[in-house]
């Protein structure tokens, strides 16, 4: 633990590190301040809550490594993925519970998550496989196959199906948060995409500032806004819904 300690590089002077180190305690914050709270709403919401929970709580857990490893290697690819591979998939589980109450099938539930891990496997694959050196076809073929799956959970909460069930739920509260979820996957995670053609081979690469090395810069505060963010809105939905 000491080595892994002396390792991590200075959060004082080195913004990428001072963001692991912010993202470690504010989701790991977050994910007891869910956990708690899970008790205070109805016992409908409380499965939600408790996914958010697990949301942050599993990040937590992998930026507290992640920390230690960009400042032993620099290197957080696999970690980072790993992370994803967990929490982006029960992201979108909460639009099914959310809509549950509507209508909603665990078929629509497996739908968004087989869309969640096509993107990320794509991405995984653009981003670690790049030859050395960095192809932009590579990175771009990727990054296309990777999009396909963004797309459809996009198209599903702004017109698609879950859409749909929040606007058929009939509760101004259900159908609000749904939206602005919807805005967290068109806005928030559009962050992943800059940061993905950062890397070398993609189109952003050398432009600027933007590279490589600010790659966790661009993930770590995309991380805490969208997984965060995520579980307050589906904590409002439930404090709000049953007044």
């Amino acid at each position: 633990m000491e080595f892994l300690l002396s390792a991590v590089k200075d959060p004082g002077t080195d913004p990428v590190a001072f963001t692991f180190f912010i993202g470690c305690m504010a989701m790991a914050a977050a994910s007891v301040f869910f956990f708690v709270e899970r008790n205070s709403v109805s016992e409908k919401w409380r499965l939600s809550l408790l996914v958010s929970a697990l949301i942050t709580g599993i990040a937590a857990v992998h930026y507290f490594y992640m920390r230690d490893a960009f400042g032993a290697s620099g290197n957080t690819t696999a970690l980072r993925y790993i992370d994803w591979t967990l929490t982006v998939p029960l992201m979108c589980v909460e639009f099914y519970l959310l809509t549950k109450a509507a209508g909603a099938t665990k078929g629509l539930m497996w739908k968004l998550i087989l869309a969640s891990a096509w993107m990320l496997i794509a991405g995984y694959i653009g981003e670690a496989f790049n030859p050395e050196g960095g192809s932009t076809s590579h990175s771009v073929t990727w990054g296309v196959l990777s999009t396909i799956g963004y797309v459809y959970v996009l198209y599903s909460a702004w017109m698609g199906e879950v859409a749909k069930l929040a606007e058929s739920s009939g509760d101004p509260v259900v159908q609000k948060g749904v939206r602005t979820l919807a805005w967290f996957v068109l806005v928030g995670w559009a962050i992943y995409p800059i940061g993905y053609m950062c890397m070398p081979g993609g189109w952003l690469n050398g432009v600027g500032f933007l590279d490589a090395d600010t790659v966790d810069l661009f993930y770590n505060i995309a991380d805490a806004v969208n997984k965060i963010g995520f579980g307050l809105v589906v904590y409002s939905i439930a404090i709000n819904s049953d007044k």
